[in-house]
């Protein structure tokens, strides 16, 4: 697999730091998604060898632990909770056919990417992420914290010059209005009275020690060493790395490289904009809270993209059932009630094909648009079937070569379309294909909701009926979504047919 994907990426998988927990929607998903919990148990036997603690239990327990809590209390608890919500984000979207082009973590986010690429085991991850902790905490001089100021990363970098303070850092570059700054605790409140000043906007970040600055250099090394010692893997998928802006490469010693982590910037805006200029469209946020799904909002402002949360809850509602309704409507997911795997292997148990899906599910669906698309330029550059001339009748008899589709009628079609009698050929073609009564297709009927029709058979469908009535190719903007029911795509049918000045071939062999 390429480890640098110039092209061809559509979707990226974003996993978050610091901050990036909610343990509501966290609960919320885990009553849904079996993932969750098969995440975090593998996360307890790590941590209950590590800290005689499960860490599902202080999660999940009787008493509701969030965030603040967890940084009340123990630091290596919101790290680790930070890294499995992503985790089980990721699984989640997986189980649902969602297959990412590209990971990227942001910070401690890094390394969810790099485990959920298969660098590491997903036990070794939250050894990774506790040694993190560890070596912290075994600084002495470390009393820190982070801040993030309402600038660009040019002004605050001015605005830190006024300190002089060598242990003072930029420690992310999230957007051009947003930069978090890390360092001595005392020293930032300096920083902060003179953004106060300037009136520049400061918000403390919640994270229980400093990260990227110049103060944790001591404990790379240390670090480093015990990285070294854990099993890496080939990835499995491209990441690409904020911190170093550049994908990881196969002869990477990854220990080294997040031992790095610890002093340099995370300079998040310049990788979502290499992501977006890579052909990225869709950003999908792997993890607690929404804060990487805004930052991408407000880094490409005005660019025609998705950004989307997962474990977060948006006016009551768990942000990630709206991201899977959104990635099915996009068909970079598989859609809901089991419509492909009753389509593709109806014998097969659920579990299995949800399997089977994670792992392969992106190949079946580049394989789909490959041969759609082929088929569409196929249609933009080879006439349309339709009468022949009168001088030579016998060629009327020829069919171009196209999928077939189902015989509506074998009486020649008249110049001249109604909707009833369109409505009543697309219905039959319809039943024919699929196997149903006709009269289950009623104008208001919806066909995936509640015919169970996918949307990999209505692309098909549409496909069969725009050959067999010449319609012009459907323009770029065009959604399925918006034609949901018999009635709907009779009228788009129609719609056509009129503003050509188009009429049914006068043979009816689709």
């Amino acid at each position: 697999m390429s480890s640098n994907p110039s092209t061809g990426v559509t979707t990226a998988f974003l996993f978050p730091g610091q901050g990036g927990f909610d343990g509501e929607a966290l609960r919320r998903a885990k009553e849904r998604h079996p993932q969750i919990g098969r995440v975090f148990e593998r996360l307890d036997a790590v941590t209950e060898e590590l800290y005689a603690s499960r860490i599902s239990e202080v999660l999940f327990g009787e008493r509701k632990a969030d965030l603040r809590d967890l940084l009340d209390n123990d630091p290596w608890a919101s790290q680790v909770a930070i890294y499995g919500a992503g985790l089980a984000a990721y699984e989640i979207l997986a189980a649902q056919g969602a297959t990412p082009d590209v990971l990227a973590g942001h910070s401690l986010g890094e390394i969810t990417a790099l485990v959920a690429a298969g660098a590491f085991s997903v036990e070794d991850g939250v050894r990774i992420v506790a040694q993190r902790v560890a070596v912290i905490e075994r600084q002495s001089g470390v009393d820190g914290r982070m801040v993030a100021l309402a600038a660009g990363a040019e002004r605050t970098r001015k605005l830190l010059e006024l300190v002089d303070e060598p242990l003072l850092a930029v420690a992310t570059e999230n957007h051009d209005e947003q930069t978090v700054v890390s360092g001595p605790a005392t020293i930032l409140d300096r920083v902060v009275a003179i953004a106060g000043q300037l009136d520049v906007g400061a918000i403390e970040i919640d994270t229980p020690f400093p990260f990227h600055t110049p103060a944790l250099a001591p404990a790379a090394p240390e670090f480093a060493a015990y990285v070294r010692k854990l099993d890496q893997h080939p990835l499995n998928r491209p990441v690409y790395s904020p911190i170093l802006q550049r994908y990881y490469e196969p002869g990477d010693v990854l220990a080294e490289l997040l031992a790095e982590h610890f002093t340099r910037p995370v300079r998040f805006a310049a990788a979502v904009r290499h992501l977006r200029e890579s052909g990225a469209e869709v950003f999908v946020e792997a993890g607690g809270r929404a804060a990487l799904s805004k930052l991408v909002a407000k880094v490409t402002d005005g660019a025609e993209l998705r950004s989307l949360p997962t474990l977060a809850l948006t006016g009551g509602r768990l942000a990630l059932d709206g991201t899977l309704e959104a990635l099915r409507e996009a068909g970079l997911a598989a859609p809901e009630r089991g419509g492909l795997a009753e389509l593709l292997a109806p014998s097969v148990p659920s579990d299995v094909f949800a399997a089977y899906w994670s792992e392969h599910g992106h190949m079946v669906l580049e394989l789909v648009r490959t041969e759609l698309d082929a088929f569409r330029k196929s249609t933009e550059t080879e006439p349309a079937a339709g009468p022949e001339p009168a001088a030579e009748p016998e060629a009327a008899s020829e069919p171009a070569p196209q999928a077939p589709a189902p015989r509506a009628s074998s009486e020649p079609r008249p110049e001249g379309y109604d909707r009833e009698r369109l409505f009543e050929e697309l219905r039959t073609l319809y039943a024919e294909a699929l196997e149903y009564p006709e009269d289950v297709f009623e104008d208001e009927v919806q066909l995936e909701a509640e015919l169970g029709v996918d949307s990999v058979k209505q692309v098909e469908l549409l496909s069969r009926v725009s050959s067999r009535y010449g319609l012009p190719p459907r323009e770029s903007g065009f959604r399925l979504a918006t034609y949901n029911t018999m009635g709907k795509i009779t009228d788009f049918v129609l719609e056509q047919m009129n503003d050509q000045g188009a009429h049914a071939p006068a043979s009816a062999t689709g």
